[in-house]
C-alpha cells in the first residue's frame, strides 16, 4: 500500500470538497495570487467575483478580501494564510519548517511593498503623487528588489526548480510594474535584478499560468 503524507491526504479531501475563492472582479493583487495558487495546485474552485462589496463586508472574518471558503471548514481570510494552506495541500509550499519560514518571510515582505504603495495611490494632488512615486522608484523599490534578489538561489524559482506559492505571490505583485501600469514608475524599475526577472518570466510562461490567462 502506498503511504500518503497528512498534507497529501488533506489535499485529496480538499479536492473533493466545494471550494470558493471570493475577491473583487479584477485579475490583480491578493485575490489573483490566491486564484493562481489554486490553479497551480490543481484544486477546482468557484471564482466568486464580488461586485457589491459593501453589502458582503460584514460576512467576512475581518472585513476584507480575499476569503477562501471550504465546505466543512468555513472561511479562511488573509492572503498569506490562504496561500500557505493551498500550498501545503497542493504541494506548493515547503514541508521543512525552516525553509517554509524563509518563504513566508518573503511573502510578508511583499505585503510590506503593498503597504508602501497604498498610501501613495491615495494622494490626491497629481504633482505630489508623481514626486512620491518617482522617489519610490529610485529608492525603496531598488532596496526591495535587491533584498528579494538575495533570497533567490540557482532558480529559476525561490526554492530552485520547483514553482511554489511564494513565486506566484512575487509574480502577481510584480505584474503591474512590468506592464508599466503604475504611473511615474518605469516598467524597467527592476531591471538590475536578473534573478527576480527570471522568476517573473518563469511563472508567467508556466503552462498552468498561460492556461489561466488564456481563459
Amino acid at each position: 500500500m502506498t503511504e500518503m503524507t497528512a498534507d497529501a491526504a488533506s489535499g485529496r479531501m480538499m479536492y473533493a470538497m466545494k471550494i470558493t475563492l471570493s475577491y473583487f472582479d479584477a485579475p490583480v493583487s491578493r485575490g489573483e495570487e490566491c486564484r493562481l495558487a489554486l490553479v497551480h495546485a490543481g484544486l477546482p474552485f468557484t471564482d466568486d467575483r464580488i461586485k457589491d462589496w459593501p453589502a458582503g463586508k460584514a460576512n467576512t472574518p475581518f472585513g476584507a478580501l480575499p476569503v477562501l471558503t471550504v465546505e466543512g471548514h468555513g472561511q479562511i481570510a488573509q492572503s498569506n494564510a490562504i496561500l500557505q494552506l493551498v500550498g501545503r495541500l497542493g504541494d506548493l509550499h515547503p514541508t521543512d519548517p525552516w525553509v517554509a519560514a524563509k518563504h513566508e518571510a518573503i511573502m510578508g515582505y511583499v505585503e510590506d511593498l503593498r503597504g508602501r504603495l497604498g498610501p501613495i495611490a491615495r494622494i490626491k494632488d497629481a504633482e505630489e503623487k508623481k514626486r512620491a512615486r518617482e522617489e519610490m522608484a529610485r529608492g525603496y523599490l531598488q532596496g526591495w528588489g535587491a533584498a528579494i534578489e538575495k533570497q533567490i538561489g540557482e532558480g529559476p524559482f525561490v526554492g530552485g526548480a520547483k514553482l511554489q506559492v511564494v513565486d506566484i505571490k512575487l509574480f502577481v505583485v510584480l505584474s503591474p510594474f512590468m506592464k508599466g501600469a503604475i504611473d511615474h514608475v518605469p516598467s524597467d524599475v527592476f531591471a538590475a535584478f536578473t534573478k527576480l526577472l527570471r522568476l517573473f518570466d518563469s511563472v508567467k510562461n508556466h503552462p498552468k499560468t498561460l492556461a489561466w490567462y488564456a481563459k
